[in-house]
């Protein structure tokens, strides 16, 4: 946008945003407003708009332009603008009044605040504030105190981190005066707060703001009169007043208070503020169980936080300081938040699950049986309530459906119980679950969550139990016709469950699959035999081969019944697990019948030219994920020198995965499923299928250069790792890396190709590091490996974390490859090869990684280069040394505003500590 747009023009671009019916009108002024944003004039013309207040939309669109202009684009205006910026910003807070919607005053607030941060010459930023608000805009002044400290966390404020000390110190000097005004308003609004809980919470608020970054230091806060109302607030009993508490108060006081307790995590020397905390915390037990009476479930939320909280800040000296003589005192918060997984609502008792999978790693990490056993009546008390938590409701008819938030609730009670059984131990777990069974009037939802729990826990029972579990799959292979369908569902499950017991017992697997199988077409148990039987196919295979005619003619029958393809896909895994133990003489057939199963329906749908349609048995990919498994899971241990038993089937395989290919090249789902299956053929026979080489490498080379399916790189990337340790396929496999490389470089190099085509990136890369760690003199000497060399070090500040991986493994691989396998006869000539690369790139490559962590790169991402540079330094210290200090100094010195960026002491630590 090169001209400055008129008010008016604006104006009514807002208007349409909002009030326009039209939708392609709606779109347009969308589009047309994103652009204005990015422009330099939408500074002026947003302060203009403020001043004008000609409606609620138009100042909202104004007032969050500004706030973005100065968040992302603040490096545009010229330093000598920053203060009049500044007092336009303050004039417009200046003049909130209560009428002002508060969506205004939050961008407003918040852009000051990004302004405050980004401007180092406004000093004291904080006086200037109180000594300017304080007497006249109390809510906006509230506003700006509490996003200041927020923002300064904000990641996506760019400021650097010396400038955050910076900012942080001026904060903390700041922080008494803060104090005193929060102490201040505090008191102001404490007679009548009923009618002021806006500008109260506001007051929590700003408090737990300045808390949770430091800037409020933890000494002498025990008598804070913000903490002491906060536990006024959590205390109030509607009975001693006509007024309740509003839920947005109670949740800012508890918020307070469950920052005081993180930070104290932090800061456990304490022991002041700690005490009070515990004391005060610990006598909200009766407003928790007034709340839960009025039926005031954001209140037991609220409880239910700060007990789980203050156990987790306990929890570390509760554990060192028990012995079976004497619990810590604090253990009776753990009481408490049992008290809360009691209530009648799960959601309540989710919010102490984080508790117990800590407590689960901390008893683990200690492994004291004695310590384990003091925590067991409370873990086991959890167990049972959690058990009641998900008993379906005793009138719902069929299965939980997947999306539901009651069935996604059990799933994480499986997890959490899983990582807790340990505690009480699973087969005391188990046992428990089983008398629970077994009580006089049990009623199905009752039934069905003990064997829920029964399910979560079946795997750890040890495969010697010969007392309660023979029991249960006698119980199970017998249950009534009549039995609901989600008491059975489970106790299928169960069975699968059980599959390393059943492994140990394999007089029961007859009539475990002659159940399962029977299960199959049955509504509903299908999809849980489906799954027990892949469980139990995986763990029994030694003694199944003689179940695989059973096993195949099921499968020709698969699509009858009502399972789903992913549950067809475990039963093919699952057979096909087995089909891979049966005699070698055996197993061609087997496997033949299971591979053309899959193979005879995409033939038919080629040869009809049916359209493939998504989710139906017309979509190609259905068939070739079902390929997919089977060539996947058949594990064949093969003899050297002998002749793989699924060769001749491949052979035959490979026209049809030739046809497909041809027929659906356009389409890249196809393409990239076609590709998997390729895969995993290739990955079943290893290197016994030499034949089909020149057939697959022409024709994925044809249709990459047409298409540039990235999926195609990852396919030559499986045929470089299984066929380049063999001499005399290395030169066709470089031809391969060649036919590549021209339309490789030719999507990469288009505008933002890198960052638009991450997924070519990652494979391309995948392939070259494949190569150089099959056949690494060939392709150091190969004439392309400058091109790929430099395509590398654009590619390295590229923020994709799988493209980025694959681009550090092959530098990784690439300098590896100078210093490893010393006794191999070729270590010379690899050694010199990458010096001479090194020689000519190792500054460029230095200087362009410190700017990907520095610049591009996610702080997770970082570990994959620190790799790097640790092969740099031990393939040539000096050298790297001296890279390092001239890719340091390339750094800028300062950024916009005055805020050095990095001093030279800390560029000086910085390489000291690499170097180190």
């Amino acid at each position: 946008m090169d001209q400055k747009p008129g008010i008016d023009l604006v104006i009514s671009a807002v208007s349409a945003l909002y009030n326009n019916p039209n939708r392609t009108e709606k779109e347009r002024a969308s589009q047309w407003l994103l652009e204005f944003q990015k422009s330099v004039h939408a500074w002026t013309v947003a302060d203009e708009l403020l001043h004008l207040k000609s409606d609620v939309e138009t100042c909202y669109f104004a007032a969050q332009t500004m706030r973005t202009k100065i968040h992302q684009s603040f490096h545009e205006l010229p330093i000598e603008v920053h203060n009049s910026l500044r007092d336009s910003l303050l004039e417009h807070i200046s003049q909130i009044n209560e009428g002002t919607s508060t969506v205004i005053v939050t961008q407003l607030c918040v852009a000051l605040a990004d302004l405050a941060l980004q401007m180092p010459s406004w000093q004291r930023v904080t006086l200037d504030l109180i000594n300017k608000f304080s007497q006249t805009n109390i809510w906006p002044l509230l506003e700006i105190l509490t996003v200041l400290p927020e923002e300064l966390e904000s990641r996506s404020v760019r400021l650097g981190e010396n400038r955050r000390v910076e900012v942080l110190e001026d904060m903390k000097f700041c922080a008494p005066t803060v104090t005193e005004f929060l102490k201040h308003c505090s008191n102001s609004y404490a007679s009548n707060w009923q009618d002021h809980v806006q500008i109260n919470v506001k007051i929590l608020r700003c408090f737990t703001s300045w808390v949770s970054v430091g800037a409020i230091s933890l000494n002498d806060l025990a008598e804070n009169v913000v903490i002491n109302r906060a536990f006024e607030i959590l205390n109030f009993k509607p009975e001693d007043d006509k007024h309740t508490i509003a839920g947005a108060f109670h949740e800012a006081a508890t918020d307070c208070i469950c920052t005081l307790l993180q930070c104290l995590e932090d800061n456990n020397n304490q022991l002041v503020l700690e005490n009070y905390l515990f004391n005060n915390i610990i006598n909200l037990e009766v407003p928790y169980h007034m709340s839960v009476a009025n039926e005031d479930q954001g209140k037991s939320m609220d409880y239910c936080r700060l007990f789980t909280e203050l156990a987790e800040s306990f929890l570390e000296k509760i554990i060192s300081n028990s012995t079976s003589k004497q619990v810590h005192y604090a253990v009776k918060i753990l009481d408490l938040v049992l008290i809360c997984v009691g209530h009648h609502d799960y959601e309540v008792a989710e919010i102490t699950f984080n508790l117990w999978y800590v407590l689960s790693e901390e008893l683990y990490q200690k492994n004291n049986k004695e310590l384990t056993e003091l925590f067991r009546p409370y873990v086991e008390r959890l167990i049972t309530a959690l058990c009641r938590h998900c008993q379906m409701e005793p009138d719902y008819e069929g299965l939980l459906e997947d999306g539901d938030e009651f069935k996604d609730f059990r799933l994480k009670v499986s997890d959490l119980i899983k990582d807790v059984v340990f505690i009480v131990g699973s087969s005391s777990c188990f046992r428990q679950m089983f008398i629970n069974l077994q009580a006089p009037g049990v009623t199905w939802d009752s039934s069905e969550a003990a064997l829920f729990v029964m399910q979560a826990v079946a795997k750890n029972v040890l495969p010697t139990e010969n007392e309660v579990v023979p029991k249960v799959v006698e119980a199970i292979l017998n249950v009534p016709e009549n039995t609901h369908i989600a008491v059975k569902y489970t106790s299928v499950l169960l069975l699968g469950e059980l599959c390393e017991w059943i492994e140990k017992h394999p007089n029961t697997l007859d009539p475990i699959l002659n159940f399962l199988v029977c299960c199959l077409p049955q509504p509903g148990v299908g999809a849980a035999a489906a799954v027990a039987l892949q469980n139990i196919c995986a763990s029994c295979n030694d003694h199944m081969s003689g179940h695989i005619p059973i096993l195949l003619q099921l499968l020709h029958q698969v699509d009858t019944f009502a399972i789903t393809n992913n549950a067809v896909i475990g039963l093919l895994k699952g057979v096909a697990s087995i089909v891979g133990r049966m005699p070698h003489a055996d197993m061609t057939g087997a496997m033949r019948e299971l591979c053309f199963m899959q193979l005879n329906p995409i033939c038919q749908l080629i040869d009809q030219d049916v359209v493939s349609v998504r989710g139906t048995k017309t979509d190609i990919v259905l068939w070739l994920d079902r390929l997919s498994a089977v060539l996947r899971y058949v594990n064949v241990n093969v003899e050297e020198g002998e002749i793989h038993p699924c060769k001749a089937v491949i052979l035959e395989m490979w026209p049809v995965m030739s046809r497909t290919f041809d027929k659906y090249q356009s389409d890249i789902r196809i393409m990239e499923r076609c590709c998997r299956a390729v895969r995993f053929m290739l990955r079943c026979v290893s290197q016994q299928v030499r034949e089909l080489l020149e057939s697959l490498v022409g024709q994925i080379i044809s249709i990459y250069s047409l298409y540039k399916h990235s999926c195609f790189l990852y396919v030559g990337s499986i045929l470089v790792d299984e066929y380049a340790v063999d001499a005399n396929c290395v030169q066709g496999l470089l031809d391969m890396l060649q036919a590549f490389l021209e339309p490789t470089f030719q999507l990469l190099q288009q505008e933002n190709g890198l960052r638009n085509h991450p997924d070519t990136v990652d494979d391309f890369f995948r392939l070259c590091a494949r190569f150089m760690q099959r056949a690494p003199v060939a392709f150091l000497q190969c004439a392309s490996l400058v091109h790929i060399l430099q395509c590398a070090l654009m590619a390295s500040t590229l923020d994709h974390k799988e493209a980025n991986m694959s681009v550090m493994k092959f530098f990784y691989d690439l300098i590896n490859q100078g210093q490893s396998g010393r006794a191999q006869p070729n270590y010379q000539e690899r050694k010199m090869l990458v010096q001479r690369i090194l020689d000519e790139y190792g500054q460029q490559l230095v200087a362009n990684l410190i700017h990907a962590c520095v610049f591009y790169l996610h702080s997770y991402m970082l570990s994959e280069v620190a790799d790097v540079f640790v092969q740099l330094l031990d393939f040539d210290r000096e050298a790297t040394g001296k890279w390092l200090a001239n890719g340091l100094d390339t750094l800028p010195k300062q950024n916009n505003g005055g805020i050095m960026a990095a001093t030279p002491q800390q560029l000086n630590d910085i390489h000291v500590s690499i170097f180190r």
